[in-house]
């Protein structure tokens, strides 16, 4: 065998693995990727969008620690979208399509190009493991590389299994074989692999979707970038429409008939499947009551004929997905150009990793992506963003990195995975976000741009005009707290032709802008200072003030909490000795091993009265270290 040594190896060239291949190498390790085709790195597998309700916070918070996949988004972008603008700034969330190849290429050239990282087109097919740490990999082509850490990302590939019909096929994804014999050393080095399914649509032919029966979605204009580095879209970029489209009974009808066929419902598949997206046979069976289901027609690029049709994910036999899709309106003459498929794929359960996604029996191994139970590109780059940060860190014998969850939507992420497990595949939403009026999309800079700094991801010029931003900001917040309008003043005359009450008495200009129907925009002429700003910005000095009471609320109770979060508990803790924990207590704590007793808190089945046991038990050993050493 050949030897070559590394730093850090990351096994898989998808989301995750993009991302922990670039932070690793851009943290100044010798990094090596080992995937199957350079030509699929950064490859969307599945819809060409990234972004959406709760997954637009995860690509900028990606992208303000140093990421790529935010740049990516504007840079290939052909339909840029804010969801939930009418629900306010916490629940407010950027989407965009992508061109599919466009992205590909991008992300491929970014790779090939990072300084410190080598992309070596191979499949791994065992672990190196000594003593309880990682020490190297081996590969099908006879490679034996060394290195310090190693972060698996393999998305579908492990062990992955394709489903068209009763047809069979072992991959990862449409002509590309899966990873077995890794899956094979994996459950040899004691890890438990289960299986979720997930699944994607026919690919159908746009020059024979007739797009006169459909209702038309534009672009946002002008449409907001994700990256803080990205100064605005380039007006001279093509962006295209989307198109709605909907299911009928008579979909429903043709489906029904052939439900037999489906591998979900015939048997063939016993693997979870996604809740938050499921195959449209999953929706006829949980919402019988549904005559009809949106289908969102999205483009694949600019240079290609080819949708995507967004809400008809199927493993049905390819006969069956001609004969239904051409029931939708729009779609009575379509011609599919790959039939849709579903797919299983190998998964470690969560639970056996830290919050740091290192895996608690091998040293050195980080997991990231599917391969804990999530779904979802910007799920899967958000876990390999940390997991390669935390990779490097290790090589370095460095402190770890851990995000909290008042911290970041990742912090949520990887906290819900390692503490609670899932047994389904995780999609992120800001429903599970508790504290999502302080992590909002907007203010991602101002919370993480510390890290992406103090790890050498963003410059220091990028991190001092973050800086610069949220001085302005505040200053601004203090001086509509501080200045005060009276009756009969311009801006009140303002005021009554907006509908807004007139002034009875001086009023300050924040308590003026907290009324629903006034606007910055409203103010700005008479004494504002960020009229010339972009207006996320402006949107924020608004959300400051507007917000405020709510604001004020969740930070006491972060305040509240964080006692928890900070006091650490022995990665060497015998549970058997605190006496008054219960069984059950004590063997869930055992099995998740929480680092902190804030995590303990959140672990299902773990009571307060628990949790009150162990951290009197904490104390006790803290004080007798303390004599010990004194």
């Amino acid at each position: 065998m050949s030897q070559h040594h590394f730093d850090c190896i990351v096994i898989g060239g998808g989301h995750a693995g993009v991302e922990a291949a670039l932070v690793s190498a851009r943290m100044g390790l010798k990094t090596a990727m080992v995937t199957l085709s350079v030509e699929t790195i950064g490859q969307m597998s599945c819809n060409p969008a990234i972004g959406g309700v709760g997954k637009g916070q995860l690509v900028r918070e990606i992208d303000v620690l140093g990421g790529e996949m935010g740049l990516a988004a504007d840079r290939t972008g052909i339909q840029f979208r804010q969801l939930n603008t009418s629900k306010g700034q916490a629940v407010r969330s950027s989407r965009c399509q992508s061109d599919r190849r466009r992205y590909k290429i991008y992300m491929q050239q970014v790779v090939v190009q990072q300084e410190n990282l080598t992309v070596i087109a191979d499949q791994v097919m065992e672990l190196i493991v000594s003593n309880g740490r990682v020490r190297g990999v081996k590969t099908e082509q006879g490679l034996e590389l060394e290195c310090l850490t190693v972060v698996i990302t393999t998305g579908t590939f492990l062990q992955g299994r394709m489903h068209v019909g009763k047809e069979i096929t072992s991959g990862g994804r449409r002509g590309e074989r899966a990873s077995v014999r890794l899956a094979d050393n994996i459950r040899e080095l004691g890890f438990e692999v289960l299986f979720f399914k997930t699944g994607t649509p026919p690919r159908l032919d746009g020059r024979t979707i007739d797009f006169s029966k459909l209702e038309r979605q534009d672009s946002d204009n002008p449409p907001v970038p994700f990256s803080f580095r990205t100064k605005e879209i380039p007006k001279d970029q093509p962006l295209l429409p989307c198109h709605i489209t909907h299911t009928s009974e008579k979909t429903h009808e043709v489906i029904r008939a052939h439900m037999h066929e489906s591998p979900m419902y015939s048997g063939q598949i016993k693997a979870t499947g996604v809740r938050y997206c499921p195959s449209i046979e999953d929706k006829l069976k949980k919402f019988a009551d549904k005559s009809t289901h949106h289908v969102f027609l999205e483009p694949e690029g600019l240079d290609t004929f080819e949708y995507y049709p967004n809400g008809v994910s199927t493993g049905l036999p390819l006969a069956v997905q001609e004969k239904f899709v051409r029931t939708i309106k729009g779609l009575e003459k379509v011609v599919i150009t790959q039939p849709g498929y579903a797919i299983e794929h190998g998964v470690i359960p969560a639970t056996e990793l830290t919050a740091t996604l290192e895996t608690k029996k091998v040293a050195g191994l980080f997991l990231a992506g599917q391969i804990n139970g999530t779904t979802g590109y910007e799920e899967a780059a958000a876990q390999g963003m940390i997991a390669g940060i935390n990779a490097a860190l290790k090589a370095k014998n460095q402190e770890p990195f851990i995000l909290g969850r008042h911290e970041a939507y990742t912090g949520v992420l990887i906290d819900d995975l390692t503490t609670k497990g899932t047994d389904e595949p995780y999609r992120m939403f800001t429903s599970r976000v508790e504290y999502r009026l302080i992590i909002r999309e907007d203010n991602t800079d101002q919370r993480l741009a510390k890290y992406g700094r103090q790890f050498g991801l963003i410059t220091e010029q990028e991190y001092d005009a973050i800086i610069t931003k949220y001085a302005l900001i505040e200053k601004e917040v203090e001086h509509l707290r501080n200045t005060s309008v009276g009756p009969g003043s311009e801006l009140d005359r303002i005021l009554k032709a907006n509908n807004s009450s007139a002034l009875r008495r001086p009023m300050t200009l924040a308590a003026l802008l907290k009324r629903p129907e006034v606007r910055y925009s409203m103010i700005a002429p008479f004494d504002g200072t960020l009229k010339n700003f972009p207006q996320p910005v402006i949107d924020q000095v608004e959300y400051e003030i507007k917000y405020e009471g709510f604001i004020q609320r969740q930070m006491k109770m972060v305040e509240k909490f964080s006692h928890l979060e900070n006091i650490k508990i022995p990665q060497d803790m015998d549970y058997e000795k605190i006496s008054g924990l219960s069984i059950e207590a004590r063997q869930k704590l055992g099995r998740f091993a929480p680092l902190t007793l804030g995590q303990a808190n959140r672990i299902s089945g773990i009571t307060p009265a628990a949790i009150s046991l162990l951290m009197v038990y904490l104390r006790r050993l803290s004080l007798e270290k303390k004599k010990k050493n004194s």
